[in-house]
C-alpha cells in the first residue's frame, strides 16, 4: 500500500479530519492532503507528526499488523564482505570520516549524485 493510502486510510479510521489533523499536527490541512494524494513525500519529522496526531506509534504508518513487528537479526558481518577488513576497511574507515566533515547541503549533493549513478 502507497503511503499516502495508508495515512488516509489510519486517518479514517479514527474518525479525524484533515481540518483535525491540522490541530493535531501542526501541519497545514493543504499538506496533509498532498501527502495523502501522494503529491508530496513527507520526511521522518513530519511522519512522527502525523503519528502523534493519531496516537499511534511510527511503525504503524508502515505496518498493518496488530502486534509490532519483529526486528530482523544483525549477524556479524562476513570476512568475504567488502570493508570488512584489510584495505578495504581502512578505506570505508576513511571515508566514513571524511563524510562526518562536509556540511549537509554538500551531502546531500553526493548522495544525490550516488543515487543518479545507481540509478543508471
Amino acid at each position: 500500500m502507497i503511503l499516502g493510502q495508508r495515512l488516509r486510510q489510519l486517518r479514517i479510521e479514527k474518525e479525524l479530519t484533515q481540518a483535525d489533523m491540522e490541530k493535531r499536527s501542526g501541519l497545514l490541512r493543504c499538506y496533509i492532503s498532498r501527502v495523502e494524494s501522494g503529491v508530496t513525500v513527507p520526511s521522518t519529522v513530519t511522519l512522527a507528526k502525523i503519528a502523534g496526531a493519531l496516537e499511534i506509534p511510527m511503525y504503524r504508518l508502515f505496518y498493518g499488523g496488530e502486534d509490532a513487528p519483529e526486528a530482523p537479526k544483525i549477524t556479524a558481518a562476513y570476512p568475504s564482505e567488502w570493508g570488512s577488513s584489510g584495505r578495504d576497511a581502512e578505506y570505508l574507515r576513511r571515508f566514513r570520516s571524511y563524510l562526518k566533515k562536509i556540511s549537509p547541503r554538500d551531502r546531500q549533493v553526493l548522495l544525490a549524485v550516488v543515487s543518479h549513478m545507481i540509478s543508471e
